[in-house]
C-alpha cells in the first residue's frame, strides 16, 4: 500500500476509534514504530485533531465534536455527491437545520474552479424530475429526534379543515414527489398511520416517565407489515399489462406487491376509509388494467370514471 493510500485509510480508521496507540497502527498496516510515528505527524499536518496522553499506558485520541478533516474524494465521487444534493431542492423543508443554497456554496468552496465549471456544465445536461411543493413541514427535525430517542409524541393534525389529536410513536420518515411523510403507531389503537408532515401543526415529545409503554425502533420495523394490515382490510388483485409495470415501480405503496408469471398482477389491501386513495391510484393505469377484484373495487373505479365524465360534460 502506498503512503498516500495508507494515510487516506488511516484517517477513517483513527476517526472510528475513541483511542488508539502505535501498536494498533503497526499491526493494522504492517509498519514499523518509526513509520507509525511519521504517519501520525503527517495526519496532524493534514488537519487531524489528534492529541496524545503520556504515561505508562500512553495513547492517542481525536478531539470530540470535530469533523473528520480532510476527506478525500475522487472526481466521480464529487460529482455523485453534488447531484445527490440537487434532490434536496425539491423539498421546501428537510429534517436538518440547513440551507440548500449555503450547502451548495460550502461544497463548491472545497472544489477547484475547473471542477466547479465541469459540475455546472453537467448540471445543464443532466435533468432530474422533481416535484416542487411549497408546503412547509415545520416539525421534521422534532419527528426525527423522537424516532432516534424512541419517544412517544402528542401531535395535532389538520385534515379537511379539522384538527385531531393523536398519541404516536413515529418510526419512519419518508419522502416522495417533494412531500414528506411520517409513519408511526397510534398508541391508543395500536394501529399504523401515515401522516403528511406539513399537516402536523403541533408536536410535543412526552416525558419518559409520563409516556405510555413504547416499542424499540427495531421491533416496529420488524412488525411494520403486520401493523399495516387491519382485520377489516380489503384485499385486492388487479391485473395489468406488461407495459404498465414501469408505472408500478415508479409509484407503489408498502401494502402492494407485484406478482409476475403468466399474468402480471398487483396484489395488496386497503383499509375502510381509503377508497378515494385506492381508486385514484388505479385510475392512473388507464386502459392498461386487465381485471379487477373484488367487484366492489371495480365498482368504485367505475363510479369515479362516471363522475369524472359527468364533470367534463358540464364544462
Amino acid at each position: 500500500m502506498k503512503k498516500s493510500e495508507r494515510l487516506h485509510d488511516m484517517i477513517r480508521y483513527v476517526n472510528s476509534r475513541e483511542f488508539f496507540n502505535l501498536q494498533d497502527l503497526m499491526e493494522k498496516y504492517n509498519i514499523s514504530k518509526s513509520t507509525a510515528l511519521r504517519d501520525i505527524r503527517s495526519l496532524e499536518q493534514l488537519g487531524m485533531p489528534i492529541y496524545s496522553e503520556h504515561g505508562k499506558y500512553g495513547r492517542y485520541g481525536i478531539l470530540k465534536n470535530r469533523l473528520l478533516s480532510p476527506i478525500f474524494f475522487t472526481i466521480d465521487e464529487v460529482y455523485a455527491l453534488y447531484f445527490a444534493m440537487l434532490t434536496l431542492e425539491s423539498y421546501q423543508s428537510t429534517p436538518f437545520h440547513l440551507s440548500v443554497t449555503k450547502l451548495h456554496e460550502k461544497f463548491e468552496s472545497c472544489l477547484s474552479k475547473k471542477q466547479i465549471d465541469q459540475i455546472h456544465k453537467m448540471k445543464k445536461v443532466l435533468q432530474f424530475e422533481v416535484y416542487q411543493h411549497h408546503h412547509v413541514s415545520r416539525y421534521l427535525d422534532k419527528i426525527l429526534e423522537s424516532i432516534l430517542h424512541e419517544r412517544n409524541c402528542k401531535i395535532e393534525y389538520t385534515k379537511n379543515n379539522q384538527i385531531k389529536s393523536y398519541h404516536i410513536q413515529f418510526f419512519k420518515i419518508s419522502a416522495a414527489f417533494g412531500q414528506w411523510y411520517a409513519t408511526g403507531i397510534e398508541l391508543d389503537t395500536n394501529k399504523y398511520r401515515v401522516f403528511r408532515c406539513d399537516r402536523i401543526t403541533f408536536i410535543e415529545e412526552e416525558e419518559e416517565e409520563d409516556s405510555k409503554p413504547h416499542f424499540s425502533i427495531d421491533e416496529l420495523v420488524r412488525r411494520s407489515l403486520d401493523i399495516y394490515k387491519y382485520e377489516e382490510s380489503i384485499a385486492f388483485e388487479v391485473e395489468i399489462s406488461e407495459q404498465a409495470v414501469d408505472l408500478f415501480y415508479k409509484e407503489h405503496y408498502p401494502s402492494m406487491k407485484l406478482e409476475s408469471g403468466d399474468k402480471t398482477i398487483i396484489t395488496g389491501f386497503y383499509h375502510p376509509g381509503e377508497e378515494e386513495f385506492i381508486t385514484s391510484y388505479f385510475m392512473r393505469y388507464g386502459n392498461q388494467v386487465r381485471s379487477v377484484k373484488p367487484e366492489s373495487l371495480k365498482q368504485l373505479i367505475q363510479d369515479r370514471v362516471e363522475n369524472l365524465f359527468k364533470h367534463y360534460q358540464k364544462l
